[in-house]
């Protein structure tokens, strides 16, 4: 009884947090709403989002005119889960540069609700901000699972495979177009896999890429975050494309399959770690690491 005191009490005062008028949005992700009576006031109810997993719920909010976003079913951290949901938030247009955030969240199935993060949109390092929306996406790309790769590119620059740099290729959409423009190198550790549980969203299977990074060739992923394969050979190898000095023939290969088809390229450098994101030919996005632990 007194632990479902304090988790009520716990959602009120988050609830009273969320009517000031320095806070612009709460983020509730859970797939377990608060009833209408916890929720009162108009201005309140408009600064409310809800992030669930099920879009059968998302359906029951959206019909009694709330405001939804999906994120994927899967079992992320409290702070995976915060930032899953505020990219779903960012690219339903419902966040913007400047917006103070409040963001609920708890473990398991979230029935308890015990974190509580105060955030401002666009306020990261320069450096380090992913701004997956300024990369000119198709509208088929899931921005969730472009950000949720290049956070991975990053792990893997920093932390490389069991103690040793490693780089490696990731190569997102047009898969049909890219997997008849390569070749496999290696038996495809993700065939034989059902869709379901290969997917790049899934925190499993993101490190499984970590670990299958220091295998040979690239990754092929399709836009909703299906991993299709690992260990192929690019071969692409366009004339057109023009790399900065220094960028040798795995930067070249990612070039030159984002200038021959719609897809997106990850580059991870084995030298110093450095993220790059390749589109028509060209680095659209550049991370540098700020300390490696390799």
């Amino acid at each position: 009884m007194a632990d479902g005191k304090l988790d009520r009490d716990f959602l009120r005062s988050a609830l009273a947090l969320m009517s000031r008028s320095d806070v612009d949005r709460l983020l509730f992700v859970s797939d377990h709403p608060p009833s209408p009576t916890e929720v009162r006031g108009r201005p309140t109810k408009r600064k409310l989002v809800y992030a669930v997993s099920s879009e059968g719920i998302a359906n029951q909010l959206k019909a009694k005119k709330a405001t939804a976003v999906m994120i994927p079913p899967y079992d992320y951290t409290r702070i995976e889960k915060i930032k899953v949901a505020v990219v779903a938030a960012q690219s339903a247009g419902l966040l913007k540069d400047g917006d103070t955030v409040l963001a609920l969240c708890g473990p398991g199935d979230d029935r308890v609700m015990d974190t509580l993060v105060k955030l401002v949109i666009g306020s990261e390092d320069p450096e380090e901000k992913l701004r997956v929306d300024t990369l000119g996406l198709p509208p088929e790309f899931s921005s969730q699972v472009v950000e949720s790769l290049i956070h991975t590119a990053m792990e893997i620059g920093a932390e490389g495979y069991e103690g040793h740099p490693v780089g490696t290729i990731v190569v997102v959409g047009d898969s049909t177009a890219v997997m008849e423009k390569s070749r496999q190198l290696i038996l495809n550790p993700f065939q034989g896999i059902s869709e379901a549980e290969r997917n790049a969203l899934d925190p499993p299977i993101r490190e499984a890429i970590k670990t299958f990074s220091a295998l040979d060739g690239a990754f092929i992923i399709r836009e909703d975050g299906v991993v299709l394969a690992a260990g192929r050979y690019l071969l692409s190898m366009s004339r057109d494309v023009k790399l900065p000095m220094g960028l040798g023939a795995r930067h070249s290969a990612a070039a030159s399959i984002t200038a021959e088809s719609n897809a997106v390229a990850i580059t991870v450098s084995q030298t110093t770690g450095t993220v790059r994101v390749f589109r028509e030919g060209e680095i659209v996005l550049e991370l540098r690491q700020k300390l490696r632990r390799v």
